[in-house]
Order: C-alpha cells, then structure tokens, then sequence
C-alpha cells in the first residue's frame, strides 16, 4: 500500500466512476482499477461492489475512504512543513475562488501578485462555495477566496475587504434617474436571483427579505453574467457586487445604483486550514491582496457611498497553472 493508492481510492470515491477517477488522478482507467484490486488483495477484504452500472463501496471500503482522506490530509501537512523550511513564497499554491469573485478580482491581483512573488506557482480553481470547502478540508486547496459564510467558520478567516451590493436595472425603469436607491425602496419589489448553491443568492436574499422583497421565482440564473443579460432585456432587477459592476453608472442597457439605508455589502476573505504549517504564507498573501484592493477602492472618489475602482488592465501576464 502507497499513497498514490489511497489517492486512487479517494478520486473513485469522490467521482464514483472509474473512468472519470482514472481521469482526475492522470492515469489509466486500467492502471486505478488494477491498483484498487491489489488494495483489495493486500487488506484481504473487498472495497467495492462492482456492478455494471454504477461503483458501490462496501463498508469497510467506506472506512477506508475516510481513513484515506485522514492520511492524506496529515500527508499534506507534512509536505507543507518541509515547504515552510525553504522560501515561504515559492513553489505552487493552489487557490479556490467563487465564480462571483473570481472573474471580478483577479485582474485586479493577479499582476500585482506575479510582481510580488515571481517565485509562486498559481493554480487557480473555480466553483462552489461547498465544494471549494470540502476541496480545502481534504486538502486539494491551500487556500480558497470567498464571501465568508457560516460554513467558512470551522477554518481561519482572514477578511480582505467588504464589497457593496449595487442594484442593478433596466434603463427605462422609473428609477434609472436616481443618484441611490434606500433600501427600503425595495419593499414589495421581485428581484432576479441566481440559482440554488451560490452564497451570494442566500446574502442577496437575506437583504431583499429585510428590505421587504422577494424573488422573481420566474426565473434563476447560472452566473452574473446572465443576470446582467436578463436587466438589460428589462426582465427585472438585481442585486450585483461591486466588483462586477463597470466604473461607467450606465452601460449596455444597464444603469447601477448605489444602494443606502443600509449599505448592503459582503465580506471577502481568504481561509485555510487551522493548523497549517504555511500560515505565514496564506498571511502574507492576505495582506498582498488586502494592500492592492485598498488601493483600488479609491477613498476619495464615492458615487452615493460607493467606493469606485480603478480601471482593470488591458493584458493579464499568463497563469501557471488553471
């Protein structure tokens, strides 16, 4: 029995089929199946439940998966001990980021953070706030960047900057002369949502409930993107986060308004796991990250309490890795 076995173990687990574990893992389907059976013909108990439809495992297979994820996160911590006895700023570092954060902040990082640590090996990873989590649990991630949430409590949080929430509407609507729009405006109001699993449904939500609103139950959406789509086709109204929003208070059908009374705004931040050996690293990241935003929200120039950011840049430098 080798790591790489247990690693076999964990992606059929997770994928519950050979073909796309194989995948996952960078290996032949014949090659993770053949080392799943010398598993099996080592511990001397069957793992899986082989049938033609789907993969089943056993339940001391079930066991085994989950003291696998527990060796290979202890193997991890160790790999980063040995890290953290060379250049804390080097080498790969796999981040996680939400799709409403993602595509909005990187370019206004990713420059600044090749500049910084010319040494750093960026891997960038895009999904779900639940799956970005259980990913940084079993040690996939070292660190994700999200709208903090209750579920991102059980790891260290290490807030980045608090992004407003603009209301997002259609250029005809009776509001599109308006310098800002209260809260409480909203009262009796459907507005477009995105789909089940995005935190930023759940804390559009939470302030559209307060304020006396609802969702537009006609219709979710898979990304920002569509969201924008949908106002500019005067399909309804919005709730969008700072970073998504262009510097230009009308664009393409849209018109942005700050909203006041309160100011609705999430938190974003970076986690990782308590404990890690490279906390310097994540700290160090954190701060890069917090001084370059601080610099793009410009404290002086506000549109109705907004704090506006600078223009992105014409050409990213490549990743490393995606």
């Amino acid at each position: 029995m080798n790591i790489r076995d247990l690693e076999y173990l964990v992606a059929l687990a997770e994928h519950r089929h050979f073909r796309r574990a194989a995948d996952s893992c960078h290996v032949s389907q014949p090659t993770l199946s053949g080392q799943i059976r010398k598993l099996e013909d080592e511990l001397g108990v069957m793992l899986l439940e082989r049938t033609s439809r789907k993969v089943l495992f056993t339940q001391a297979g079930l066991l085994l998966v989950d003291q696998a994820r527990t060796v290979l996160r202890e193997v991890k911590v160790l790999k980063e001990m040995a890290s953290q006895q060379g250049e804390t700023m080097s080498g790969p570092l796999h981040i996680g980021l939400i799709p409403t954060v993602g595509p909005y902040l990187l370019p206004h990082i990713i420059p600044m953070l090749h500049q910084t640590f010319p040494k750093l090996e960026m891997y960038l990873h895009e999904a779900q706030t639940h799956q970005l989590l259980a990913q940084l649990d079993s040690g996939k991630l070292d660190c994700v960047i999200l709208a903090l949430v209750k579920e991102s409590e059980a790891f260290i949080e290490v807030p980045l900057f608090d992004e407003p929430m603009m209301l997002a509407i259609y250029e005809d609507h009776p509001w599109a002369n308006r310098d800002r729009v209260p809260m409480s405006d909203l009262a009796g109001e459907k507005l477009l949502m995105l789909e089940d699993g995005h935190c930023l449904r759940d804390q559009a939500m939470g302030f559209c409930f307060e304020a006396g609103a609802d969702e537009d139950t006609h219709f979710r959406a898979t990304s920002l993107e569509t969201l924008r789509n949908m106002v500019a086709a005067g399909s309804g109204i919005t709730l969008l986060p700072a970073l998504a929003v262009p510097q230009e208070r009308k664009r393409d059908g849209v018109v942005y308004l700050p909203c006041i009374k309160p100011e609705p705004k999430r938190t974003v931040g970076l986690v990782y796991r308590p404990g890690s050996p490279l906390r310097s690293r994540y700290e160090q990241l954190a701060e890069a990250i917090r001084a370059e935003m601080d610099g793009h929200f410009d404290k002086s120039v506000k549109t109705g309490g907004l704090s506006r950011l600078a223009p992105l840049p014409d050409r990213l430098p490549p990743l490393s890795g995606s």
